[in-house]
């Protein structure tokens, strides 16, 4: 999911992309609709059976990418709209059923605005963590409280760092390694900064005939903790939290979070 980067950590820019779709350019665009994984039916009907449960009204996915989740939703005829920077993953969207009805507003999820009030803003898949500042993920929910009417509703889905991996002086955790059929394959790891909460999602990728390339695409962990406290900053309070989206309990060997936080039914529309 990441774009091709230098030894300096820069990315390059591969024919054909354009530096303001950031992370999530065509060629990254072009293979995110892949079969399995993330798209596989039984990752995707979970999420919107909660999604859908969840909402009472119009809802506003934050970095809709390629409406993975929000062309499905509006399939089961709840009105969708969508923020995305990246217009290379927005142009896949209409394609999909239920697509060609998700309004799609290109911008930053961290301050780009929509118009009316939603029941449900939702950010999925641990794009939270693409956010790469603590000040940055405050405003996005910030927006999304400013998105909601009284009493609307902010979920978040994202994984939790496997810090618990860590050694002492160890800075890196291997999450794949899958070397492939005919030769060559595959090496994921990520890179973290406890201190600054700041990671890397490495990957490393050998063709058959030894040809490599590596990718690298910068995140920042938060705790749930610490999300709750970016809540209450922005007039939200926690109202559910799930291990998955079979509303599972949280516990300390969960690899992710589904958080839920409302808005408090005293205030308005912010911003």
């Amino acid at each position: 999911m990441s774009d091709e980067v230098n030894s300096s950590g820069a990315a390059l820019v591969e024919q054909g992309d354009d530096p303001a779709d950031g992370w999530f350019p065509e060629s990254v665009a072009a293979g995110y609709d892949g079969p399995g994984g993330a798209n596989a039916p039984e990752v995707v009907t979970p999420a919107v059976d909660v999604l859908e449960d969840l909402a009472d009204g119009p809802v506003l996915e934050f970095a809709v990418g390629t409406g993975r989740i929000a062309a499905p939703l509006a399939a089961r005829g709840v009105r969708v709209s969508g923020i995305e920077l990246s217009r290379a993953m927005a142009a896949r969207i209409a394609s999909k059923p239920g697509g060609d009805a998700v309004d799609v507003t290109i911008g930053d999820m961290t301050s780009t605005r929509v118009v009316g009030q939603f029941s449900l803003v939702y950010l999925v898949f641990n794009t939270i963590s693409n956010v790469t500042t603590q000040d940055a993920q405050v405003d996005v929910f910030r927006n999304a409280a400013a998105h909601l009417r009284p009493g609307g509703l902010f979920l978040v889905e994202v994984g939790l760092p496997d810090l618990r991996r860590l050694p002492p002086g160890q800075d890196t955790v291997p999450f794949t390694v899958a070397p492939g059929h005919e030769g060559g394959g595959y090496v994921g790891f990520d890179q973290y900064d406890v201190v600054t909460q700041e990671f890397t999602s490495n990957h490393i990728t050998v063709s058959p005939d030894g040809i490599g390339r590596f990718r690298r695409i910068p995140f920042r962990y938060a705790w749930p903790a610490e999300m709750d406290l970016m809540a209450r900053i922005a007039g939200m309070k926690p109202k559910y939290r799930w291990a998955d989206w079979d509303r599972s309990e949280l516990t300390a060997d969960s690899t992710k979070h589904v958080s839920v936080w409302e808005k408090d039914q005293a205030l308005g529309a912010l911003g």
